[in-house]
C-alpha cells in the first residue's frame, strides 16, 4: 500500500494495527517478488512442485480469499471461483500474467482490509470449515503463511536473477 507505515512505525499502536501492518508488509513483499521479471521468469519452475513466483502470488491471492473472504464473510469458495484445495491455487493457466495475477492479488488484499475493518481481534468468525475462529488467530495464521511464502519467493527470485536455472530434473 503506497504511503503505508512500516512495522517499525507502529510499535506503540494497538495490536490490531501492528498485525495489519505486518500483513501489509508481507503482501507488498509477495507482490514485489514479480518486479522487473519477464513473464517467462515469473513462470519458471525451479523446484519439482508447481511452485513458481507467479504461482506463489496466485496462491496467496487464494489464501487472502479463504482467510478473509470465506472465514470472515462466510462466502463459499465455489462462489468466489476458488479451487477446492490450496495446492491447486499454484496452478497457472495461459491467461495468468504478471499483471492479471497482481491485479487479482491487489483486489483480494483490498477486500480483506474491508472485511476486517470493523472487527476486533477477539471477534469470532464462523465462515471457515475449521469452525469458529477469532480474528486474532486468522491474522496470526495468515502472517505465518505469508512469511513462509515470502521466504520461498526470496529464494526463487534469487535463483532466477542469478541466472541459475535448475528445473525439477536438474540444470538446464
Amino acid at each position: 500500500m503506497p504511503g503505508a507505515r512500516t512495522s517499525y512505525e507502529v510499535t506503540g499502536e494497538p495490536l490490531k494495527v501492528q498485525l495489519e501492518t505486518f500483513l501489509d508488509e508481507h503482501r507488498a513483499a509477495l507482490r514485489g517478488c514479480l518486479d522487473g521479471l519477464t513473464e517467462e521468469q515469473a513462470r519458471r519452475r525451479l523446484v519439482p512442485s508447481e511452485t513458481t513466483l507467479l504461482g506463489l502470488v496466485k496462491h496467496v491471492t487464494f489464501a487472502e480469499r479463504v482467510w478473509f473472504g470465506e472465514a470472515v464473510t462466510g462466502r463459499p469458495r465455489q462462489e468466489m471461483g476458488l479451487p477446492p484445495n490450496a495446492a491447486d491455487a499454484f496452478t497457472l493457466t495461459g491467461a495468468d500474467t504478471i499483471d492479471s495475477v497482481r491485479g487479482a492479488h491487489d483486489d483480494a488484499c483490498a477486500a480483506s482490509r474491508r472485511a476486517t475493518a470493523g472487527l476486533n481481534l477477539d471477534d469470532v468468525l464462523s465462515g471457515h470449515w475449521l469452525g469458529p475462529l477469532p480474528l486474532r488467530w486468522v491474522y496470526l495464521h495468515a502472517l505465518r503463511e505469508f512469511a513462509q511464502h515470502c521466504g520461498h519467493a526470496d529464494i526463487l527470485r534469487e535463483q532466477i536473477l542469478s541466472g541459475r536455472s535448475t528445473a525439477a530434473g536438474g540444470p538446464r
